[in-house]
């Protein structure tokens, strides 16, 4: 045991920004956590895993590493090797195995209703590549993400989303953290992003300690208390 708590890394997925973090922020700090809500730049996994990666690298001492959405690939990617994170912490999340790709794992089930939903603008990545950067339509914003979250609020998320290129998005996952790091799954059961029914596939191939949450996608925003009491549960068993 360590009277040292980790500091907790909080890593969100597409459409959003660190600041979709803040509830969760102000409850772990409540409780003397130090935070980080690092910005993914949700380009390709790969290279937004490497950056992630980097930001923990960086942290002395125990680490617990926090993903939501695609966020959940992107810390199962950083984490493998790095012995400093001291558990996995998955919100609404993927936990891809090796070789898959967010997209292969949201219609691995029914229930997404995503797809529909996007809004594909061209751009150009700094190697030259061409991609799509996806949106969610800001008129559907609140039903596909955030249904639980007053309207007032989901229209400034949707007009301040984090786009993800379709590139990140189908891009096969390197060798999963998970299989070697104590992981702990939130299941948001309203979710319409990743069906409820492969948030629970993956946490039981996880062998993961799985909770279920009746929430949105956005759960980290409509119930933050619930997200930081999973975080500490996790900090509290890796001590």
């Amino acid at each position: 045991m360590t009277d040292q708590k980790p500091t907790v890394v909080l890593v969100h997925g597409a459409f959003a920004d660190s600041s979709s973090w803040n509830g969760v922020v102000e409850k772990l700090q409540s409780h003397d956590y130090p935070v980080i809500a690092a910005s993914n730049p949700l380009r390709r996994l790969t290279s937004d895993a490497d950056y992630v990666r980097q930001v923990v690298a960086g942290i002395d001492g125990p680490v617990v590493l926090a993903g939501h959405s695609y966020g959940g690939s992107v810390i199962s990617n950083a984490a493998r090797g790095l012995d400093n994170v001291k558990a996995l912490v998955f919100v609404a999340a993927f936990l891809p195995d090796e070789g898959e790709s967010a997209i292969d794992l949201s219609g691995k089930f029914p229930g997404s209703t995503l797809g529909a939903a996007l809004r594909p603008a061209p751009v150009t990545l700094p190697d030259g590549s061409q991609v799509a950067d996806l949106y969610i339509d800001k008129e559907k914003f609140h039903d596909q993400f955030a249904a639980d979250v007053p309207e007032a609020t989901t229209s400034v998320m949707a007009a301040t989303q984090r786009p993800v290129t379709d590139a990140a998005l189908g891009e096969g996952a390197a060798a999963p953290a998970w299989k070697e790091i104590p992981s702990w799954v939130l299941v948001a059961t309203q979710d319409q992003n990743i069906p409820p029914q492969t948030q629970r596939f993956m946490a039981q191939r996880a062998n993961a300690t799985q909770v279920e949450v009746d929430a949105s996608h956005a759960v980290s925003v409509s119930q933050p208390g619930e997200v930081a009491r999973l975080i500490n549960a996790a900090a509290t068993a890796v001590a």
